[in-house]
């Protein structure tokens, strides 16, 4: 008989994590085909499944920070929860994860890595990453397996730079196309970015670059465009740049 589409991803599952230790990753693979049970109620199983597992964990991991934040913000003091920061520049993180769209050539080519195993293991190791300490060591020890970086894998390294910095303004996600830079704001109207400092600071820089960029506002979302946007790295540059604005207006601030 045939087999079933759930059946085939088993399988490729198996055929991908053959190594030592990969036992975990076939589990891992598995929850995400049958959906990971009762996790926080009877429904939960469905959307597992349908988003997958990773998604959903992100998900789940900025409900807590959100609770953290707003409802039991007592049960957990944080000096990045005050409505001013705590330091100049220092910016509360409003957003967990930026998803990034481009139609640059972002990847790890097949004829770098050759082992579609080892470039999906090496796609979860790099999105696991949490500073440039980490980005850095990364970098060194594709260097040194596979060796010296291609353009598609620079611009891969600059894209985790890419939604660091976009995160820390506010950003969810950013389309990067023909030249010029979309970026969406935090998705949520309720959410403190738009009763915080960063954001008169973000809509005050755009005040002054009105040339170059504009804020669009529709029934869902926030959005501003950027013209003359070529790269991962121009894109890098931009948001490095409102954080200067913002870090050097904070500190105005502070000391009047």
């Amino acid at each position: 008989s045939a087999l079933t589409p759930e059946a085939r991803r088993r399988l490729k599952a198996i055929e991908e994590n053959y190594e030592l230790g990969s036992g975990f990753n076939i589990a891992l693979q598995d929850l995400d085909i049958r959906g990971a049970g009762n996790l926080l109620g009877g429904e939960q199983s469905g959307f597992i499944a349908d988003v997958g597992y990773e998604t959903y964990q992100n998900i789940l991991d900025e409900a807590i920070r959100e609770l953290k934040h707003d409802e039991f913000k007592d049960l957990f003091p944080d000096k990045g929860r005050k409505n001013e920061p705590a330091t100049p520049g220092q910016v509360r993180e409003f957003v967990s994860d930026v998803s990034v769209e481009t139609d640059l050539e972002i990847m790890l080519p097949d004829d770098y890595v050759s082992s579609i195993a080892e470039r999906i293991r090496l796609y979860k190791e790099l999105n696991e990453l949490k500073n440039n300490n980490d980005l850095a060591a990364y970098e060194a020890r594709l260097t040194d397996r596979f060796g010296p970086l291609p353009g598609p894998v620079l611009s891969l390294l600059d894209l985790v730079r890419l939604k660091w910095t976009a995160s820390a303004s506010g950003v969810e996600k950013i389309i990067l196309k023909n030249g010029a830079l979309v970026a969406n704001f935090v998705t949520d109207p309720a959410s403190g970015f738009y009763r915080s400092s960063l954001f008169v600071s973000v809509m005050n820089y755009v005040n002054r670059k009105q040339h170059r960029m504009s804020v669009k506002q529709n029934v869902s979302k926030l959005s501003l465009t950027v013209r003359e946007v070529g790269s991962v790295s121009d894109a890098i540059a931009l948001f490095n740049d409102i954080q200067a604005f913002h870090s050097a207006s904070v500190t105005t601030t502070a000391t009047k």
